[in-house]
């Protein structure tokens, strides 16, 4: 399983990149500094 940091993952286009990783079975690592627009994603 490869990792993958990703920054700015709460945002829109971050949050869809994640979600393309992790179907890909990716290990991803997200740093993003969380405020009124970030969008959260429960897995």
């Amino acid at each position: 399983m490869k990792k993958v940091l990703v920054t700015g993952g709460l945002g829109f286009i971050g949050s869809n990149l994640i979600k393309l990783l992790l179907k890909k079975n990716y290990y991803v690592i997200n740093i993003d500094k969380v405020s009124y627009s970030s969008i959260t994603i429960y897995l």
